[in-house]
Order: structure tokens, then C-alpha cells, then sequence
């Protein structure tokens, strides 16, 4: 379930217009007591006929009014200024309440009073660790992926998890595993199993299985994910060497059956050609013979030694 809680922006205004702002305060307010308070001596001293209305100390408590007054006038305004630079945010909190977030680069002032939690809305990588799976035949796997994403919703990011790093990286492993239960390493090169989809087989496939796998996940983050694919794909260690085996005898069957239709082809367009030029009329017996001798010829791994025939091809 998602989060009700969901990005809008904050309020804010230009930071070098409040600085101003708060600079002029400070001098008015400034001018203000230092005049009010002279002004209240003279007034004092002429119909009181003092002279010396406010000693040191008077003056001393006057001055650190005044400091007092102007410290909790601009120290809280100072505190409201903020920047943000380039694909950031500022997600803004007062007492408890999300007040809005901040995408637009700059100088800003807002309520002085609210938190101001940084997010950062660049393209960043996660790279998993090389975990250990089981895939759909059971075969022992060493899988590992590159996953690309971007903060699209600065609230839920910040409100929706503890910490959106460690989610990521935790369902990034389990969707790893997730995908590779479903798909074998791996398919035969038998007519049955070319269909078969693999890990290994279909990468664009596989990648965009893993990224639908990880937005379903994190959607509840606020995380986009651009990119996911398979960084590193090998069977286990234990069974390494016999898959190797495995698919070197697959890849040399493969390689005869090839060269055993590739022959059968020769030696049949050999013989329609043969009889289409009527050539040789050959019975069926030396036809089986002259089969048998191309077939040799043309699937022996050994170069074939040649016999010269001296007398007829019937002796």
C-alpha cells in the first residue's frame, strides 16, 4: 500500500530579497531603540533638570536590551535561509508536518522554525553483490546485477522508509532471486527447448523482466527505476567445470550435426548431378559406394588418403 503523504512544493521566497528584508529590519529596529531611548533621557533630563539621567550601567542594560532584541529578531530569519543546488531537493518539516519540498535551484528563504532534510535527485547505480541461486532446473548460479535509478517523489522518499538506500539494496537482492528461479541458466540445443527462454539466452529479455521486477517493488519509495541488467551470470563454483563439460559436448554435437547435413547436401546434389548430366550410370551398389566414400571424406577430422585406381571402376 502506498503512503498518503505525497510531494507538492513549499512555500518560499527569494533569498536575496529577504535578505534585504532582514537587513533593513535590523537597522530600523536598531535606529528605533537607540532613538527612543535618547529621546526619553532628554525628555527626562529637562523635566526632571538631570543632567545625567542614565549612568554607565543604565546605558550598559540599555545596550543589551537592544542587542537581545536585535539577536531574537535576526537569528531566527538567518535560519530560514537555504540553497539548493542543481537535480536536489529540500524536503521541509515543521513540528512533525511535511510543509512541501523544494526542487527549483537557487537561494531561498522559508519558515525559519522548519527542518530542512536534503535529498538528492541525481541518476545514481546500485551494484548488487554476486549472490548464490538456485535457477528454475536447480542448477547452482552466481548472479549479480546493475540497477539504475532516480528520486521521482521526494516525500514518500523520506517518509515512506527508514532508509531508501538499504531498502533498494535489500529488494534489489530479492528480485535478483526472484528472476532467477523462474528462468534457467541455460537451454539444450535440442528442436524442443529452442523456445525455452534463459538467462543466458535472452538478455534484453531478462533486463527488462528484472527492471518491471524492481519498480513493482520500490514504487513505494518513490524510486524510478531507469535500468536494470545482469552484470555477472556463472554457475557455481562446485559445478563449473562439469556445466563446461556439459556445454562442450553440446557445442561439438551441434558442430557434427552440422557437418553431417552439410555432407549429406554435397553428396546428394553430387549425384543429381551426376545423373542429371548423365554422366555415369551407376547401379545401386556403387552408388552405396560412392556415398560411403564422400561421407568419409567429408566428416573425417583426418585429411583422407587418396587411392588411384588403376584398372576399371568395376575392378
Amino acid at each position: 500500500m502506498e503512503p498518503k503523504i505525497k510531494e507538492f512544493p513549499a512555500f518560499k521566497i527569494n533569498g536575496f530579497v529577504m535578505l534585504v528584508v532582514v537587513g533593513a529590519i535590523a537597522l530600523l529596529g536598531g535606529w528605533y531603540i537607540f532613538h527612543s531611548l535618547y529621546s526619553l533621557q532628554a525628555v527626562l533630563a529637562r523635566s526632571l533638570k538631570v543632567t545625567d539621567f542614565m549612568g554607565e550601567e543604565e546605558t550598559a542594560q540599555a545596550i543589551a536590551w537592544l542587542l537581545g532584541t536585535l539577536l531574537i529578531i535576526v537569528i531566527p530569519s538567518i535560519s530560514g535561509f537555504f540553497s539548493v543546488e542543481p537535480n536536489q531537493a529540500i524536503v521541509l518539516v515543521f513540528f512533525g508536518k511535511y510543509m512541501g519540498t523544494v526542487r527549483e535551484a537557487g537561494f531561498w528563504w522559508t519558515n525559519p522554525f522548519a527542518s530542512k532534510r536534503q535529498i538528492s535527485l541525481r541518476v545514481r547505480n546500485f551494484n548488487s553483490k554476486i549472490i548464490k541461486v538456485n535457477d528454475a532446473e536447480g542448477s547452482p548460479i552466481e548472479i549479480a546485477a546493475v540497477v539504475v535509478w532516480q528520486v521521482v517523489d521526494s516525500a514518500k522518499c523520506e517518509f515512506a522508509v527508514d532508509d531508501y538506500q538499504e531498502f533498494i539494496a535489500i529488494q534489489s537482492e530479492t528480485a535478483i532471486r526472484a528472476l532467477a528461479i523462474r528462468y534457467p541458466y541455460d537451454t539444450s540445443h535440442t528442436s524442443t527447448d529452442l523456445e525455452t527462454p534463459s538467462l543466458r539466452g535472452i538478455p534484453d529479455e531478462i533486463a527488462q523482466a528484472l527492471q518491471r521486477e524492481l519498480q513493482a517493488r520500490l514504487q513505494v519509495t518513490g524510486i524510478e527505476v531507469l535500468e536494470a541488467r545482469l552484470s555477472h551470470l556463472a554457475y557455481a563454483p562446485e559445478i563449473a567445470q562439469m556445466m563446461l563439460r556439459r556445454q562442450q559436448a553440446k557445442a561439438l554435437i551441434e558442430a557434427r550435426r552440422q557437418i553431417v547435413e552439410g555432407a549429406v547436401g554435397i553428396v546428394n546434389e553430387a549425384l543429381n548431378r551426376l545423373s542429371s548430366e548423365q554422366t555415369l550410370d551407376l547401379d545401386d551398389e556403387r552408388k552405396a559406394s560412392m556415398i560411403n566414400n564422400l561421407l568419409v571424406v567429408l566428416t573425417s577430422e583426418q585429411t583422407a588418403q587418396p587411392v588411384i585406381n588403376t584398372g576399371t571402376i568395376y575392378s
